[in-house]
């Protein structure tokens, strides 16, 4: 299967639904899984082994999230609401490579997302130098890629961004009517625009079905 395999843990099923919209709804990434204890997570991974990154919450039924960290074999994200320092600090040293506290919006996830996909390209070449190293560090700590504000952004980026002139939030759909490509390259133009900090997206929720992710300026 192509794109970053993710597997969500948390015992709050509602949560989880929340963090596996956002994951499912982000280009290049798909969720593996989902566990609501350390012992389902365990046998999520024997079952999933392709998982790429696991999003833990603290506290779970039988343990502390951060204890499944160094046994995993997996890259892994804290998402709890655990604020005492002391579990952060135990959570950066067992390896995990962000530290979310809850409540957290759908932007803030996604954004995070966004800089460990660039964190995983920078590091996927054969020969690494300090500037990718650099680069990657620096995606996990900002949650974006950290050069991409600066760039001037493409026409098709330009494009987009002018609609929001005109209306306040846009689904991908939309934007691709509006600016004459398909939903797939609005859909990777939109990505983009939000890891680079230009656009924000949300998830908004209909009486039934997927949630839509919707776009709109900072």
């Amino acid at each position: 299967m192509s794109g970053l395999g993710v597997l969500i843990v948390d015992d709050d099923f509602r949560v989880a639904g929340l963090h596996a919209a956002i994951v499912g709804a982000l280009p290049g990434f798909r969720v593996t899984a989902r566990a609501g204890s350390m012992a389902e997570a365990r046998a999520a991974l024997r079952e999933h082994p392709e998982t790429d990154l696991a999003i833990l919450d603290v506290h779970l039924p039988d343990g502390s999230g951060i204890d499944l960290i160094a046994e995993l074999g997996c890259d892994c994200f804290i998402a709890g609401a655990e604020t005492d320092p002391d579990a952060v600090r135990r959570a950066l040293r067992a390896g995990a490579l962000t530290y979310l506290i809850k409540p957290f919006g759908d932007a803030e996830l996604a954004r995070r997302l966004a800089g460990y996909a660039h964190y995983r390209r920078a590091l996927d070449a054969g020969q690494i130098d300090q500037a990718a190293v650099d680069a990657a560090l620096s995606a996990m700590r900002t949650g974006s890629r950290p050069d991409r504000r600066a760039e001037t952004a493409s026409p098709t980026e330009r494009a987009i961004l002018a609609q929001f002139a005109d209306h306040a939030t846009l689904v991908a759909d939309q934007v691709a009517t509006l600016v004459g490509v398909s939903p797939a390259t609005a859909r990777r133009h939109l990505a983009a625009l939000v890891s680079a900090g230009r656009l924000r997206m949300s998830l908004q929720y209909g009486a039934a079905g997927r949630p839509r992710q919707e776009y709109r300026l900072p």
